[in-house]
């Protein structure tokens, strides 16, 4: 949902969303805009270019049942990495969403990739 949104934008969504991941999420890219405002960077400028979450280490604990036997319980736990990097002037308007206007039919369209 905020993969390639300026900073700004991704934290309106996350503030508004009800998923339970959210207020980690917001929590985390807090933390790293305050690591970019300390490296003297602009939080108008900023956009995530990167973020993934990975396995991490599993807790095992065991719960009692029936007979003398036992259960194993796995508490899973994950890393959230984020990578924030920095809007350029002609990537301003891509990045906020805007729409490129619709071609008539026989005009010309040049297309650039990014």
């Amino acid at each position: 949902m905020i993969r390639r949104k300026p900073v700004i934008q991704a934290e309106a969504i996350l503030r508004f969303t009800t998923k339970k991941a959210s207020h980690p999420l917001l929590k985390l890219l807090q933390s790293a805009v305050a690591n970019a405002k300390n490296q003297k960077l602009e939080t108008a400028d900023l956009v995530i270019s990167k973020i993934m979450v990975n396995e991490g280490p599993m807790q095992e604990r065991v719960f009692p049942r029936s007979r003398g036997r036992a259960d194993r319980i796995q508490k899973k736990t994950s890393h959230i990495t984020i990578e924030l990097g920095i809007i350029k002037e002609n990537q301003v308007k891509v990045a906020q969403g805007e729409k490129k206007p619709a071609a008539k039919s026989g005009a010309k369209v040049k297309t650039v990739k990014q």
